[in-house]
C-alpha cells in the first residue's frame, strides 16, 4: 500500500483526493427537483433580506408579479411566514421560449426571527414589487412601576 502525499489544497480544506468515483452515490441537495414524491409541484421559495434597527426587525422580499391580495403574511412572536402566488400571463407559446428563469406559481417562506416581535404592531408595505415588513421588537428591558392600592 503506497501512501500518497496530500496536496496543499487538500490539507487546507480537509478534503481528500478520490481516484475512482465509482463508489460515489449521487445525493439530492435541497430538493432541487420541482416535484415531490407525490408528483405535486412544490412551492417556490422567496429570497429575503433581514436586518434590525434598535427597535425593529425589517424584512424585505421581492414579490414582483403578485397582486397584494395574492400575498398572505402570518406573523408570530418568533417567526414570519410569507405565502403567495405569481400569475403568468400566457402570451408566449411554451415551444417559443429559448430560456426561462423566472419563477411563476405559488411560493412560501418561513423565517425564524432573531428576536421576539409584537405581531399586532407589525406593518407590511408593497412598493415597486418589494414587500417590506416592519416588525417592532419586544422590549424585554422595559419595566413599569405599579402603585399598590388598599381595598
Amino acid at each position: 500500500m503506497s501512501l500518497k502525499r496530500r496536496s496543499f489544497f487538500e490539507k487546507l480544506t480537509g478534503s481528500v483526493h478520490v481516484d475512482d468515483d465509482d463508489d460515489l452515490i449521487p445525493v439530492e441537495i435541497n430538493g432541487d427537483d420541482a416535484e415531490s414524491d407525490t408528483g405535486e409541484e412544490e412551492d417556490g421559495e422567496l429570497s429575503i433580506d433581514m436586518y434590525q434597527t434598535n427597535t425593529d426587525i425589517i424584512l424585505r422580499a421581492v414579490i414582483a408579479g403578485c397582486r397584494p391580495e395574492d400575498v398572505e403574511v402570518d406573523i408570530a412572536r418568533d417567526s414570519v411566514r410569507i405565502k403567495g402566488e405569481r400569475h403568468e400571463k400566457h402570451e408566449v407559446h411554451e415551444d417559443d421560449y429559448y430560456h426561462r428563469e423566472l419563477y411563476w406559481g405559488s411560493f412560501t417562506r418561513t423565517i425564524k426571527l432573531p428576536a421576539e416581535v409584537e405581531p399586532q404592531d407589525a406593518e407590511a408595505v408593497e412598493k415597486h414589487g418589494i414587500l417590506t415588513l416592519k416588525l417592532p421588537k419586544i422590549d424585554k428591558a422595559r419595566r413599569a412601576t405599579v402603585k399598590v392600592k388598599t381595598a
